[in-house]
């Protein structure tokens, strides 16, 4: 099974690639980046803005042709330092770095800005979450305004005092329209102290996900993750740590009709893009061939 194909008696599609350019990429430009992440035979990016409003250094059209022509989808995520519940400056630069992304995205051909909404501050959970709402929509009409059409992605959140439950995601997703969530799975697994352990876990969260966006696609991070009290620490290779792959991967297949993009934010980054693309081919061909011997018996 290729990444994107069929997988056992399910018509699905499942993407794989790294946070950025990949590690190994000697060029380090987008252009360099997506022709090693065809090479490893993975077919999404994640590009990183990084540096607000910084301009990009590359053709953007050349890009967008690329990833069309090698079939690597393109997503953008805004700067990481978001702030949309502090005070008025914090916003309306989160605000503004926001919607730069979205413009890079529209010039990528991507459809999908992934941000995060920042710290609680000091307010209370229901003052912040119709604070985020607020910002959300305006951002949302922003884009609408600016002609951007691009969907904003709100990433669960790994920490504590940063806004990002699911719960909380969710209510914003179903409020306000052009959004989605972005399962960040080892900040879920980390802020609900290590509780996706196992294949039922999965399926109660995407069960919830799917509740509200009444999708048949998702959008996740993945990589393992050292966590303590409900506090993500860091992110770890895949191999390491209590959060497993094969549980989720399991999962994924038993779902029929959906598609989902998985972007490795491990610290071996593409290789484990690769290692969860094996992971996946594994427990289809396992699949196929209990099929198989279920044909072949009398």
């Amino acid at each position: 099974m290729t990444s994107h194909s069929k997988g056992v008696g399910c018509k699905m599609g499942i993407r794989f690639g790294p946070a950025g350019i990949p590690l190994s990429c000697k060029g380090r430009t987008l252009k360099d980046g997506i022709e090693d992440i065809h090479a490893l035979q993975l077919d999404a990016m994640e590009v990183q803005l990084l540096r607000p409003q910084r301009e990009v250094q590359e053709d953007l059209d050349l890009i967008r042709e690329l990833g069309e022509e090698l079939d690597v989808r393109l997503t953008i995520h805004a700067p990481y330092y978001m702030d949309l519940l502090g005070d008025k400056f914090y916003r309306e630069r989160s605000f503004e770095n926001i919607i730069w992304a979205g413009k890079i995205a529209k010039k990528l051909g991507s459809d999908l800005v992934v941000t995060h909404i920042g710290m609680y501050h000091n307010l209370s959970h229901n003052k912040a979450l119709e604070l985020a709402v607020t910002q959300v929509r305006a951002i949302r009409d922003r884009f609408k305004k600016e002609k951007l059409d691009v969907r904003l992605g709100l990433e669960t959140s790994g920490r504590q005092k940063v806004f990002g439950t699911v719960d909380e995601v969710l209510s914003i997703v179903k409020r306000v329209q052009r959004t989605i969530p972005v399962l960040n799975i080892p900040n879920i697994h980390a802020r609900t102290k290590g509780e996706l352990l196992d294949k039922q876990r999965f399926e109660e969260l995407f069960e919830k996900v799917h509740a509200v966006t009444k999708e048949d696609e998702y959008y996740l991070h993945f990589s393992g993750v050292e966590h303590s009290d409900g506090d993500k620490i860091m992110n770890t290779p895949v191999k390491k740590g209590d959060l497993r792959f094969d549980p989720l991967a399991e999962m994924m297949l038993d779902r029929e009709d959906t598609n989902y993009t998985v972007i490795s934010e491990s610290p071996l980054l593409e290789h484990d893009a690769v290692y969860m693309k094996l992971i996946m081919d594994r427990i289809v061909q396992r699949r196929s061939q209990k099929e198989e011997r279920q044909k072949g018996k009398p």
